[in-house]
């Protein structure tokens, strides 16, 4: 019998497993019955192995039922959830070898209780369902978590960076010319750069760039500056250079087909990062910066055009530098999108490494913080646009301290208005837990020009009283109390 799928051995090996016990038989009479040993079974029924035409005859002969039973492929009624479970393909998308999980201990699970297991995930994928979460908030979680457990530091792409550069002879710790990477894509990888070439395609004015396999054309929005063009052209440099044939065709991920194109993006959005902020220069950067007896907000205005970089890849590379040379891992990275004319915030992307830290993301409807600079520094940007005052970056630091909890955070935010969106402005933050290793390593950690604030999650779940920055009532802390009162007077009740 030829190679048989994953899901066609676990639905063989439930079915035999499944009959097997409600005949009472034990592995080792089932052996003497099918002259099989106790092992071989064993790994048929974990769905390990997937017995030869002559063996399935035994086995039915064993079960009392015919060989086209064994091999069909409907698991019946009582195992619905688990035909559903396998029919989605849910297994083959997750990305365990990325977590070091094998697929063997996953399928034992489900043959170890099939009802339960497959009723849970059947319960989670309907509860997705209903919460219109899509395929690719999987995906993003799976890298997400992937990035977290590697304290988001990889030396393979680091390493792969360094040597791209060496062997083209870039220039380390400064600039990276737009021009020699555009002219490094053009005659080594045989790319046609076309300036303004998304320009007769009005669709795709958000979209920063899009490749096109078949004539190797690379079209460019025409409001990108020199800076997006070189982040761009690094991410293009990364999938070449690093293999990755996964991936989708524009600049950023507009509907995911699978992990691994995730994946591929992820690494080459790296490779670009560190090959635009070299490693070893960046962190003397970071040296000089904690070194400094005042903070000074300027010092990041300043990398960003030492290394014309964009604020989030900026602070994305901090993330990837702070846990692993400087010893400080307790930290998180968040990214704000507004929209000023409707008043909306929204958190987009999160970071947290070490574990999981206070301002995190939420699909509920309610309003963030606003005592957070994330927020306030992008309130703040909006005011100057509308005065006509101004329309650059902004930057600013905070320690924030969270509502009853002992977690402060030493915060840095670049706010700045969103290319090539017109109408939204972004903020990009890092927060690092004030611990003794910031102490240790921060020497302006108590500048008093760095802003204290007690902040929150959101002002819907806030006791804190007379808050100016207030965008909302505290509905979710009052239902609480509300439900505590009631309580109280009921267990009074049962004591008359």
């Amino acid at each position: 019998m030829s190679q048989k799928s994953t899901n066609e051995r676990i639905i063989f090996g439930l079915k035999i497993k499944q009959l097997r016990q409600s005949r009472g038989l034990n592995f080792a009479d089932f052996a003497k019955q099918t002259g099989m040993s106790i092992s071989y079974l064993n790994e048929i029924e974990k769905g390990k192995k997937f017995p030869k035409e002559d063996k399935i005859g035994m086995l039915a002969n064993a079960l009392g039922v015919e060989p086209a039973e064994l091999t069909s492929l409907d698991l019946g009624k009582n195992l619905t959830p688990v035909a559903e479970l396998l029919s989605s393909n849910f297994l083959n998308e997750l990305p365990l070898d990325l977590f070091d999980i094998d697929l063997a201990k996953v399928v034992e699970i489900i043959a170890n209780a099939p009802l339960k297991v497959g009723a849970f995930i059947s319960t989670l994928v309907e509860l997705s369902r209903n919460y219109a979460l899509a395929e690719e908030n999987f995906y993003f979680g799976a890298l997400r978590s992937y990035l977290e457990l590697n304290n988001n530091y990889f030396e393979e792409i680091e390493q792969a960076a360094a040597d791209f550069a060496e062997r083209n002879k870039l220039p380390i710790g400064s600039l990276v010319p737009v021009e020699a990477l555009a002219r490094i894509l053009e005659k080594r990888y045989g790319y046609t750069i076309v300036e303004n070439g998304l320009t007769p395609y009005p669709e795709l004015a958000d979209i920063r760039s899009v490749y096109v396999p078949k004539s190797k054309k690379l079209l460019l929005n025409a409001k990108l500056n020199d800076m997006q063009k070189a982040f761009q052209f690094g991410k293009e440099l990364g999938f070449n250079y690093l293999g990755l044939k996964e991936r989708a065709n524009t600049a950023a991920l507009q509907r995911v087909k699978s992990f691994e194109e995730v994946l591929s993006h992820f690494k080459a959005g790296y490779f670009s990062a560190a090959l635009l902020l070299n490693r070893e220069a960046f962190n003397q950067d970071m040296e000089a910066f904690f070194q400094q007896p005042r903070w000074d907000g300027e010092f990041f205005l300043g990398l960003l055009r030492k290394y014309q970089a964009s604020p989030e890849m900026l602070f994305q590379r901090m993330t990837n530098v702070l846990p692993q040379f400087f010893g400080l891992d307790k930290l998180f990275l968040l990214r704000f999108i507004q929209t000023p004319a409707k008043g909306q915030f929204k958190m987009d992307k999160e970071l947290h490494l070490n574990r999981r830290h206070q301002p995190h993301g939420n699909s509920l409807n309610e309003h963030y913080c606003r005592r957070w600079l994330a927020v306030s520094l992008l309130g703040d940007l909006s005011e100057m646009q509308q005065a006509g005052k101004f329309t650059g970056a902004l930057v600013g630091a905070q320690r924030s301290r969270y509502h009853d909890s002992k977690d402060e955070y030493l915060c840095f935010t670049i706010a700045r208005p969103a290319y090539p969106s017109p109408d939204q402005n972004v903020s990009i933050t890092v927060g690092i837990l004030l611990d003794g290793a910031l102490r240790r390593k921060v020497k302006f950690l108590d500048d008093p020009a760095i802003s204290r604030k007690e902040v929150n999650t959101t002002c819907e779940r806030c006791p804190i009283k007379d808050c100016a920055e207030r965008a909302a009532p505290p509905t979710i802390v009052e239902a609480k109390e509300k439900r505590k009162k009631m309580q109280k007077v009921l267990k009074e009740l049962e004591e008359v």
